[in-house]
């Protein structure tokens, strides 16, 4: 294990082969000394010297709710600067706010960073705050890579400016705890993409269900991708749990079984303090034996209540943690994996895709979700759109003359689109179009976050975290899967939306090459992220590698 007295990075210790432990530190709203003198702080500098914990993990407001940001606290700690992770959420920064605090955290030599997309805005001074979400998870990793490249912007006189690289140990989430197929695949796929786009480590959001956990490592291995994964665990209490089993907490996931358990140690003279410190100890126990690059511990709790779990967790038995996996599968009746279930050792099998799933491909379900409109879509664009088709040519010729020329046509036929997509998709005007990447749903009428680049965590059963509808990419992947296309949904350049194509016409847009699929001018929006590179002899998600697999079931 790395300790801090070795002074091991978080880069070296997850590249390590040795099993580490990382504890989230949550800020506070408003000033309570800080900062020096904060009850953060002090956890922080008491963890910091905790030779059992390797890292620290400061979050970015959680939940929505202002807060001091992380760098702040982060920024007291100099001399730890590679053993600390910050979490850059996309909530409240659009993306010259985000690349701006990238440069800010370079800079100053924080280099560990957690690339999420964030949770909804909850509340706000006077009101409800708006969501930003300019860029998402996938955008945002993006940006890193491409300021660890050596991001190039437009300099003087037009001519090409290469700044100068920066070194970011990005990382991103996955939740696995989804209990649909719609809801769970595309998380997967999202995944892929995002350590295509330079994730280097991944994190699953919390779960109480340690065969789904093992998924993300089943899923990178059978396409042959070597990215340590970080084991999440939450320490509960019964005033946890309800929140998690409410679903009111965003990616946070809690059975009736784990529930009905809570509240029967919680009756107890110690209202369930050692279940819930034996739960979280056994977890990490199971992500050590199961090969996991670390466990992140988190909760509201004091600095020695941790390292307490910790030093339990050290203690198990060389094995012990084959007894532990098997208690600790809370997993919702009818819940969805990808992987069949080996009952020899109560995991998944590498070797077996979910059978049941497969068939579902084959017959290329759709669950309601296609539509007529949604086929007539279809047919309009592969003949109106498609750069191969002559009426493509025709109207790209058209729209050029109505671009030098503009008049009464040109504004009739701009009255005309926005008319026909208002009806037909909600259409808000955007002026850079991403219905077909969204199985034509509009991503700014159905999306609370205006995703066009895969889901958020936020999701629950199916339905938006905000609860007032079906996720966006619930309804996107059922459509796609009746076409055959749902596994390879997202293998396509990552989309960065041009914000000043606002309330022009995207039929303009498309045909005179302005829009997202024009690709990036000089100081643009980065590069465009590559689709994820199947290993020989695989192109979707359901192809296995026989030696991976093997590695896995041994």
């Amino acid at each position: 294990m790395a300790t801090a007295s070795e002074s091991c990075s978080y880069r070296e210790m997850l590249r390590g082969n040795r099993f580490c432990y990382g504890v989230e530190v949550v800020t506070s709203r408003g000033l309570p000394r800080w900062p020096s003198g904060s009850e953060a702080a002090a956890a922080a500098r008491t963890l910091l010297a905790d030779p059992q914990v390797g890292w620290i993990s400061i979050t970015d407001s959680p939940g929505g709710v202002p807060m001091l940001p992380p760098d702040g606290l982060a920024r007291l700690f100099p001399e730890h600067r590679s053993r600390i992770v910050i979490h850059l959420t996309c909530k409240d920064r659009n993306r010259n706010g985000l690349e701006a605090t990238a440069w800010q955290y370079a800079a100053e030599g924080f280099e560990n960073l957690l690339a999420l997309t964030g949770d909804y805005p909850a509340g706000g001074f006077r009101g409800q705050a708006s969501g930003v979400f300019d860029l998402d998870s996938l955008g945002l990793i993006v940006l890193l890579r491409s300021m660890n490249e050596g991001l190039q912007i437009a300099g003087r006189r037009g001519a090409l400016e290469v700044l100068p690289p920066t070194g970011f140990f990005a990382g991103c989430a996955v939740s696995p705890f989804k209990r649909q197929e719609a809801e769970l695949m595309p998380q997967y796929l999202k995944l892929l993409e995002k350590i295509a786009a330079g994730a280097a480590w991944v994190i699953p959001q919390l779960g109480y269900d340690m065969r789904k956990f093992h998924e993300v490592k089943l899923l990178l291995a059978s396409r042959g991708l070597d990215v340590p994964v970080v084991g999440n665990v939450y320490l509960l209490n019964r005033t946890v749990v309800r929140l998690f089993h409410s679903g009111k907490l965003p990616g946070c996931e809690a059975s009736d079984e784990l529930h009905a358990d809570a509240e029967r140690y919680a009756a107890g003279p110690d209202k369930g303090r050692q279940f819930f410190i034996e739960l979280a100890a056994k977890q990490l126990a199971v992500f050590r034996g199961l090969g996991f690059a670390g466990g992140y511990l988190g909760g509201m709790a004091k600095p020695e209540t941790f390292s307490r779990i910790i030093e339990m967790a050290r203690g198990f038995g060389a094995d012990d943690w084959r007894d532990f996996l098997k208690e600790i599968q809370y997993a919702h009746p009818g819940e969805f994996f990808l992987f069949e279930h080996d009952p020899n050792t109560g995991l998944s099998d590498p070797t077996r895709i979910n059978a049941e799933y497969l068939r579902s491909l084959e017959r290329r379900e759709g669950n309601g979700e296609v539509t007529l409109g949604y086929r007539l879509s279809r047919v309009a664009h592969r003949w109106l759109f498609d750069p191969e088709r002559r009426m493509y040519a025709a109207l790209q010729r058209l729209y050029g003359h109505w671009d030098k020329k503009p008049g009464r046509l040109s504004r009739g036929a701009y009255l005309l689109e926005r008319t026909v997509k208002a009806l037909a998709y909600g259409c808000q005007d955007c002026g850079d179009c991403s219905l077909p990447e969204g199985a034509y749903l509009c991503p700014m009428f159905a999306c609370s976050k205006h995703s066009r680049n895969g889901p958020c965590g936020g999701s629950s059963d199916g339905r938006c975290e905000l609860g007032d509808k079906t996720c966006y990419w619930v309804r996107a992947y059922r459509r796609m899967k009746r076409y055959g296309e749902s596994e390879g949904m997202f293998e396509r350049p990552t989309v960065f939306y041009r914000a000043e194509l606002l309330h022009t016409s995207s039929w303009a847009n498309r045909f005179l090459e302005r829009d997202h699929l024009a690709g990036d001018a000089p100081g643009g929006n980065g590069q465009a992220a590559p689709t994820t590179p199947a290993p020989p002899g695989a192109s979707t998600i359901t192809s296995t590698r026989p030696a991976e697999a093997e590695k896995l079931r041994s």
